[in-house]
C-alpha cells in the first residue's frame, strides 16, 4: 500500500489527510503550526510540527520513504516553491503541489512537481458547469477545453441504445461509464447495446463545445 505525506495543513491539507486516512492509507501530516497538527493527530499515522522549508528537516523525518508527497501551503507561495524544490532534490518520486495562481503553477511545474493542482479554480469550474446546465451533475477539467462530465441523459436519448445514439460520431463524446440508479449499478465502458433509461447518469469525456451541443438536445 502506498504511503503519503501531506505538508501544510490548511483546509485542503486537513481534508486530504483525513480522507486518505479514512481510506486506510498511512499518512504523515506536517505543519509548522502546532494547532493545525493537533487537529489531525487522532487520524494521521504520524503528525509532526516542523518547518518544511528546512531541507535538513525533510531529510531527518524520512520524507523520501513516502511514495507521494503533497505540498499544500495555502498562499505561502515562496514556501511552497522552496519545499517543492527540496523534495525534487531529495528524490521524492511523486510530488503533488497546490498552486494559488497560474504563474505559481508554472514555477512549481518547472522545478519538479509531478502534478500541479488548482483546487479553488477547479471547484469553481465544476460549480459553474453544473449551474450552466441542470443536467450536469459534475465536471472535471482535463485540459483547456476538454472535460469529463457527469450528466443526466437528454430526453431524446431515453429508450435508445448507445449504438443507435452513436454519441462518439454525432457529438465527438466518448461515454466511458454509466451510473444506473434503479437498480443501483456501475457500468464501466458500457457496451453498444446498453439501452438508456431515465434513471441513468452518463459519464463522458470530450471537448466542452461538443458537450454543449449534446446537452442542448431535448
Amino acid at each position: 500500500m502506498r504511503k503519503f505525506a501531506v505538508i501544510g495543513l490548511s483546509t485542503f491539507g486537513f481534508y486530504l489527510t483525513k480522507d486518505l486516512a479514512r481510506r486506510g492509507f498511512k499518512v504523515m501530516a506536517l505543519d509548522a503550526d502546532e494547532t493545525q497538527v493537533e487537529k489531525v493527530k487522532h487520524f494521521a499515522f504520524k503528525a509532526i510540527v516542523a518547518d518544511a522549508t528546512n531541507k535538513e528537516t525533510l531529510e531527518n523525518i524520512g520524507i523520501t520513504d513516502f511514495d507521494v508527497v503533497t505540498v499544500s501551503l495555502g498562499d505561502q507561495i515562496d514556501a511552497s516553491i522552496l519545499v517543492t524544490l527540496y523534495l525534487k532534490e531529495l528524490g521524492v518520486k511523486e510530488i503533488i503541489a497546490k498552486a494559488s495562481t497560474e504563474d505559481h503553477g508554472k514555477i512549481l511545474d518547472r522545478i519538479g512537481a509531478t502534478t500541479v493542482i488548482f483546487p479553488e479554480r477547479d471547484m469553481a469550474f465544476r460549480l459553474a458547469r453544473s449551474l450552466e446546465n441542470v443536467n450536469v451533475l459534475d465536471a472535471i477539467p482535463l485540459s483547456p477545453g476538454v472535460s469529463i462530465l457527469e450528466f443526466g441523459a437528454p430526453g431524446s436519448f431515453l429508450g435508445k441504445t448507445l449504438r443507435e445514439l452513436d454519441v462518439s460520431n454525432r457529438y465527438g463524446i466518448q461515454i466511458i461509464m454509466i451510473k444506473e440508479l434503479v437498480p443501483e449499478n456501475l457500468v464501466i465502458i458500457p457496451k453498444a447495446d446498453h439501452k438508456i433509461k431515465d434513471s441513468d447518469i452518463l459519464v463522458g469525456v470530450g471537448k466542452d463545445q461538443d458537450f454543449q451541443k449534446l446537452l442542448n438536445e431535448k
